[in-house]
């Protein structure tokens, strides 16, 4: 079963976009993260084929590191990635395919049918996956903490100079702005008065009392994180013996 809806035809409407090319859509797919690992489903690998026909139809083609991944971090992934290449400009209709995974048809089906997660698993799932989401974006802003504060401390930053200081403070990195992307998205301060170590559920930030505890949990999320990742990296690998679309050589 796939995931495919009719989104409007651009050979039926004059002047209507042009359908995008595999790299334009790949672009796309780049904003699709694994829930869990919080990295793009491009540079995982997890893209086995991408196609769009001269009338604007995509095909996405998905796997994953084994037959088994968790059923609603997959079904995150494939509705994510529904979602960012229907809405492209050019394309008319768009086909997510979860393969070689044990839950593919319900996955499959129920992104097709806009269903959400707990009508797509009826009788098994008993609500929709938004808190799971919340839960991983705090995960996800633990490991940005110490990706950010960890070259900081290392250069001699004084502790208590790190509560202190404020998102603008901080020379530009890609780990800064990763980590304003998190927070932005889970509804944190993210502008630049906003403090650089903060809690991950009230955006509050963090006291003296409490930031010895929150860098360790920082550092051990983030290590954590890169460690799954790798592991799925691997399983990946041996399970399909091929790089995927966009993936990233570690």
């Amino acid at each position: 079963m796939t995931s495919r809806v009719t989104t409007g035809s651009p050979s039926a409407f004059p002047g209507a976009q042009a359908p995008p090319g595999t790299a334009r859509v790949l672009a796309a797919l780049d904003a699709v993260r694994d829930p869990e690992l919080d990295e793009p489903i491009t540079a995982l690998g997890f893209v086995s084929s991408c196609t769009v026909s001269p009338d604007g139809d995509a095909q996405i083609r998905l796997r994953l590191p084994t037959y088994f991944c968790a059923p609603n971090f997959a079904f995150l992934m494939v509705a994510d990635a529904y979602d960012a290449v229907s809405a492209m400009p050019g394309v008319r209709r768009t086909e997510v395919v979860l393969e070689d995974h044990f839950a593919s048809d319900a996955i499959n089906g129920g992104v097709a049918a806009r269903a959400g997660f707990a009508r797509s698993f009826d009788g098994e799932a008993v609500g929709e996956l938004h808190e799971l989401r919340a839960d991983f974006l705090r995960k996800a802003i633990m490991a940005g903490t110490d990706q950010v504060c960890r070259p900081l401390l290392d250069a001699g930053t004084d502790p208590a100079r790190l509560l202190e200081l404020t998102l603008g403070e901080v020379a530009p990195s890609r780990a800064l702005e990763r980590l304003r992307e998190r927070r932005a998205e889970l509804g944190l301060p993210a502008g630049e008065d906003a403090p650089l170590v903060v809690e991950p559920v009230t955006g509050e930030r963090v006291n003296a009392d409490a930031a010895p505890l929150h860098l360790r949990r920082a550092r051990t999320t983030r290590i954590s994180l890169e460690s799954n990742g790798s592991i799925c990296r691997g399983m990946l690998r041996h399970r399909y013996h091929r790089s995927g679309l966009g993936e990233e050589e570690q």
